[in-house]
């Protein structure tokens, strides 16, 4: 999960880190060698060919339509459909960033099975604290109970990050320590769940993860479910990275050094919080255009509606500004991430539109009103978790667009 401070004190914490830059950290240990900008697209953690994809590298796009048509092929030997024989009607689900507010879309998840209608999604997405949401998700309604655990069940930040303090910011690469994350993490990503990911990704569903390669400056879609049914002993260990990475905001969090290789050469990636470069991803908006010619192949079916779910609200709480230093940056810097996730936000909705893909939205609205004492306060996570629920239990209405 992402937690998101207080204004002042992410202020306080980036110019820190950035003073921490000028001076050099002398206490963390050499890296490994990073890829060459060069073979970006040819490194390779676990040796797969569809392991992963940069999303938002058009030269990446035939790896991407060729990975969506072999998922179309395998569902329809799920279904036992003949070549003629159209695939059903589908859904996709992005869960975004948003830190605690990711109990919203947890909550909302667990108040949706309630009414019946939860659709089994052909694609489920997650970003930052959304990375915690889409694995149980995908899995479906029998790991609802996790999911409520995930959320309601913590004690606090303790179960999140440990204070390394403020003067870890000029020596060391964050300024907490997310082994408590990681440990969390464990819990419920287990051999069982890869398991049953690799179940569902054998009949045609997908589950993509995003990260930012940081060394790079490219967003990176791990396909979890490639991974999970590839059968390599060290599959479990690379989600259970991968999904740390999506959470980890850079300077708060240490960044997560995931090993590859490139032409059987070793090499060392840093990857940090996937909203980075995107608070919410949903697909390839090039992915669409090929979509007719996929539906008359019978690879794609032919209504698709799609739900992005917004851990966060869409306007924000502003407020008078201290005129100092660290409250001005601190409010810079969360109206930017504020104006970002809207701009992803129609970014989405467009490609949903030009596509004749249906496109529903959720997100928190001003009749939630209860507010955190502290990081990951275990009353406040219930109460949106719960706030969450209702809204789905009664019938959430989802919205058609975004307000004009």
């Amino acid at each position: 999960m992402r937690w998101s401070p207080n204004p002042r004190d992410v202020g306080r914490r980036v110019l820190l880190g950035g003073t921490g830059a000028m001076l050099a950290g002398c206490g963390l240990g050499e890296r490994g060698a990073p890829v060459p900008q060069s073979d970006v697209r040819l490194a390779t953690a676990l040796g797969l060919p569809n392991e992963r994809f940069c999303v938002a590298d058009p030269e990446d796009l035939p790896r991407i339509v060729a990975e969506f048509n072999e998922a179309g092929r395998r569902q329809r030997r799920a279904f036992g459909l003949g070549p003629r024989d159209p695939l059903p009607s589908s859904s996709i689900i992005a869960f975004s960033g948003g830190g605690e507010n990711g109990a919203f879309g947890a909550g909302l998840s667990c108040g949706w099975t309630e009414t019946g209608t939860r659709p089994v999604f052909n694609v489920v997405t997650g970003i930052s604290t959304g990375a915690l949401t889409a694995p149980l998700v995908f899995v479906g309604p029998s790991r609802d109970g996790d999911l409520r655990e995930a959320y309601t069940g913590l004690r606090g930040a303790v179960d999140v990050l440990r204070d390394r303090g403020l003067l870890a910011a000029l020596v060391d690469d964050a300024v907490s320590d997310t082994t408590p994350l990681a440990n969390t993490i464990a819990r419920f990503m287990t051999e069982e769940l890869l398991a049953e990911i690799a179940e569902g990704y054998r009949a045609g569903r997908q589950l993509i993860i995003a990260t930012t390669n940081l060394d790079a400056q490219r967003p990176v879609g791990w396909n979890l479910g490639a991974i999970a049914a590839s059968g390599d002993p060290r599959a479990l260990s690379l989600a259970r990275q991968v999904l740390l990475a999506s959470a980890a905001v850079p300077g708060l969090f240490p960044p997560v050094m995931i090993d590859v290789t490139v032409n059987g050469r070793p090499h060392q990636e840093m990857h940090v919080d996937g909203g980075t470069y995107a608070q919410a991803y949903l697909y390839p908006p090039g992915l669409g255009e090929s979509r007719e010619a996929r539906i008359r192949q019978g690879l794609t079916p032919a209504e698709v509606t799609a739900y992005v779910v917004r851990n966060g609200r869409l306007t924000v709480q502003g407020g008078p500004v201290r005129r100092r230093a660290l409250d001005i940056a601190g409010r810079a810097i969360s109206t930017l991430i504020s104006a970002a996730s809207l701009g992803d936000l129609y970014r989405i909705q467009t490609a949903t539109h030009r596509h004749g893909i249906g496109f529903r939205l959720a997100y928190i609205e001003d009749d939630f009103t209860a507010e955190e004492s502290e990081p990951f306060d275990p009353v406040f996570l219930g109460s949106l978790f719960e706030y969450g629920f209702a809204k789905a239990r009664r019938g959430y209405p989802w919205k058609s667009g975004l307000p004009v």
